[in-house]
């Protein structure tokens, strides 16, 4: 795999949270969204299983190296780690039976009262309450109708506006449902877009729609003009009581329990209008229909009421100081280093979203030798196994623009107790390695010229297909065009002697990327080898040149 796929891949490019791909302009760091999206880094071999034992050891036993958490909650890591009195909560839930209609009429009324909304109701995940609440726009409260759920022939709302600048990769929780999607780009056209079968409007709480064409309060004006709810998407933000988006006209908000506030990893909440969150509930499992795949047990619905017990009650100020104390014992162990340089994020910002401090190290990878990339690999593959943020990395001054400045950042509020400690450790030990300079080999002559027209077969765990390559090559250097099943995008790559690697990757409208690496070996007018599709895992190719496509 060549260095600027790993780079690409493992996030180096940008300090982005999972919630934030979509903030600040799509796509403006690449390499972030694949590396959050799937976990990145090589993974590191695991001890054999013994089968499991309940303790410290749990993962181990199994073969599963558990990892220190410097970037955040993202759910491919595990998200938060449960309060302990979450975790109590949960167990003694599940000594007892409740009939679960109950039992969320009680923690709907427990939720009002501390959340100051009019009712709430926890879910599977922020993405489930996102679907919930569709469901419950477009259904009510009608059997009838939700047991059609996605089929929505007949009903009379089956439309939802989204933003241009609220479309993103969760979204697909609201498309499930089965409506057609309407996208505008300005106040004018989204009240243009409103029409008798407008179901609901959706926004995905970001700072760009805070200003510009079409901003969040454009939407709940316009929406509340016409009697459209509004659902609000805050899945990584912190809990605001009341919600901030309620209090400015909001119909609905989301929000994820398994994030800041440290619930369970799969339950969310769903607050605002109490009509409409009881619908939501009836749309939910344990009813039947649509809803049942995205069922909550007894246990989820008391941790997570106790997570937002507990919110009300942490003292969020003393938490942040004790995160900054982190942080700044990480950076008074790595800043005596020669060449190293360190900046803390002591201040929240406006932002709600995965709000921590954050350390940023910075150093000169000519100088020490090392790039942010292959310290983040030797942290993640080392023992204990840490996982951190990437650094967008500064030119240098030299003229030559090459990139030698380049760092790693550390966000600090889903980390132990005593994590700090170790990772400064580490951080340290890593950086002040005496390294030799290592050669870079010369690229080999190509083996062929694999200009023309060539088609992939794809074999992934379950199913083919095939693909079409259409390159150009320039001594060791490739461009040209990967067509798919669906769309084309823009393909690069490279071959040196035998081996050829080729990267192409399409951003779709909502913002799920499909990412594809082909490595493999050249034979005459066949190639093959192996095919890394990011967060989607593995897959084999194999390649065949038509026999007029050569250039």
């Amino acid at each position: 795999m060549s260095q600027a796929w790993k780079s690409f891949k493992q996030g180096r490019f940008g300090m982005l949270g999972r919630r934030d791909l979509f903030r600040g302009g799509v796509m403006s760091a690449a390499g972030s969204m694949l590396g959050l999206l799937s976990g990145s880094a090589p993974r590191a071999s695991a001890a054999p299983s013994t089968g499991l034992r309940v303790g410290d050891d749990i993962y181990q036993s199994i073969g599963v190296r558990p990892l220190i958490n410097c970037r955040g909650t993202l759910t491919v890591i595990g998200g938060s780690l449960e309060l302990p009195e979450v975790q109590a909560a949960k167990h003694a839930a599940a000594n007892h039976y409740a009939q679960l209609d109950e039992l969320m009429e009680a923690i709907s009324k427990r939720l009002a009262e501390l959340t100051k909304a009019e009712w709430g109701i926890v879910t599977s995940g922020c993405a489930a309450a996102m679907a919930h609440a569709t469901a419950a726009c477009v259904a009510g409260a009608n059997p009838d109708l939700h047991v059609r759920i996605p089929n929505l022939t007949g009903f009379a709302k089956d439309e939802v506006i989204i933003p241009k600048e609220s479309r993103n990769v969760y979204d697909a929780a609201i498309r499930s449902i089965g409506v057609r999607i309407i996208q505008p780009e300005t106040a004018e056209q989204f009240e243009a877009a409103i029409g008798p079968r407008t179901a609901m409007a959706y926004i995905f709480a970001n700072s760009r729609m805070e200003q510009g064409a079409l901003t969040i309060d454009d939407v709940i004006r316009i929406s509340k003009a016409h009697n459209v709810p509004v659902l609000v998407d805050a899945a990584a933000e912190m809990l605001s009581i009341p919600s901030d988006y309620l209090k400015r006209g909001a119909t609905l908000v989301a929000y994820s329990g398994g994030k800041c506030i440290r619930g369970p990893q799969c339950a969310g909440l769903l607050l605002g209008r109490k009509d409409l969150v009881q619908a939501a509930w009836i749309n939910s499992a344990p009813h039947h229909g649509y809803g049942r795949a995205m069922k909550v047990g007894k246990e989820e619905m008391i941790g997570m009421l106790m997570a937002v017990e507990m919110w009300v009650k942490r003292d969020h100020q003393a938490e942040w100081q004790k995160w900054l104390g982190w942080l700044d014992h990480i950076a008074a162990r790595v800043s005596p280093l020669s060449g190293v340089e360190t900046s803390v994020r002591r201040e929240p910002g406006d932002s709600l979203s995965n709000r921590s401090p954050s350390l940023s190290i910075q150093w000169d990878s000519a100088r020490l030798g090392i790039t942010d990339a292959e310290v983040a690999d030797l942290l993640y593959n080392g023992e204990p196994r840490i996982a951190l943020g990437g650094s967008r990395r500064r030119r240098s001054r030299s003229g030559n623009g090459s990139p030698t400045q380049t760092g790693i950042s550390i966000t600090a509020y889903m980390m132990g107790e005593q994590d700090y400690k170790v990772v400064a450790d580490r951080v340290y030990e890593v950086l002040a390695a005496k390294r030799q300079p290592k050669p870079v080999p010369a690229p080999r002559p190509p083996a062929a010229d694999l200009t023309g027209i060539w088609d992939v077969e794809i074999e992934y765990v379950s199913g083919k297909t095939v693909h079409t390559l259409s390159l150009d090559q320039k001594e060791g250097r490739i461009a040209g065009m990967h067509e798919g099943d669906f769309v084309s995008r823009d393909l690069r790559g490279e071959v040196d002697g035998d081996k050829v690697t080729l990267n192409s990757w399409y951003l779709e409208v909502h913002g799920d990327q499909l990412l594809y690496n082909f490595e493999g070996t050249i034979s005459g007018d066949k190639m093959s080898g192996e095919l890394d599709l990011g967060e989607y895992l593995k897959a084999k190719w194999s390649a065949s040149r038509h026999s007029s496509g050569r250039g």
